[in-house]
């Protein structure tokens, strides 16, 4: 690899931590090892082709464009959470990853809802998890993360709690959006 692509490498793999917390590679093999997949599964369960998988997680490719794909990325590491803490089986996994692998992402309260797939694998749903993985899913499918950034800081100033959302829902890590929903919760 010649210096421009592994400045170029690097600089997606850069954007993937903004945007998803942690390079995809990093990222997707962590789902690899803690589902019992391979490459070409895991592929099949997102919705990506095997090539966009793999340039994904070499940093070709910076960007999952499809917002159901990230969503399914949120459904597969909270599925892979369960399975680390013991609270699912491997055979409630498999299921539960054919069940992820036919949603949209976006249902908030059809039959394909996180906690309606939870609830059907015998796994508590989270509804204050499910209301706020819904809001960044929606909130990062008509921005990326540098655009919410900006938007964040230019209304800093004069609306700091409309920036504030911004930037909780749009860059920050879920763990912190649940806390802030559950702070504003009256």
């Amino acid at each position: 690899m010649d210096a421009a692509q592994q400045e170029s490498t690097e600089k997606a793999r850069e954007q993937q931590t903004t945007w998803y917390g942690e390079p995809l590679g990093t990222l997707f093999r962590r789902l690899i090892a803690d589902l019992g997949l391979n490459q070409a599964r895991l592929a099949v369960v997102l919705g990506l082709s095997a090539p966009m998988l793999s340039q994904l997680m070499s940093g070709q490719r910076a960007k999952i464009g499809n917002p159901a794909v990230v969503q399914r990325v949120r459904s597969l590491q909270e599925l892979a959470a369960e399975v680390r803490g013991g609270r699912i089986s491997a055979a409630e996994a498999t299921s539960a990853m054919e069940e992820i692998r036919r949603t949209s992402g976006g249902n908030v309260l059809g039959t394909h809802s996180t906690a309606a797939r939870s609830s059907s694998i015998g796994v508590p749903a989270n509804p204050t998890k499910r209301v706020v993985r819904e809001i960044q899913a929606l909130l990062r499918s008509v921005s990326d993360a540098t655009e919410i950034q900006s938007a964040s800081r230019l209304l800093a100033d004069t609306h700091p709690e409309l920036a504030e959302f911004l930037r909780v829902y749009g860059i920050a890590r879920t763990r912190e959006a649940v806390e802030h929903y559950e702070s504003h919760q009256g």
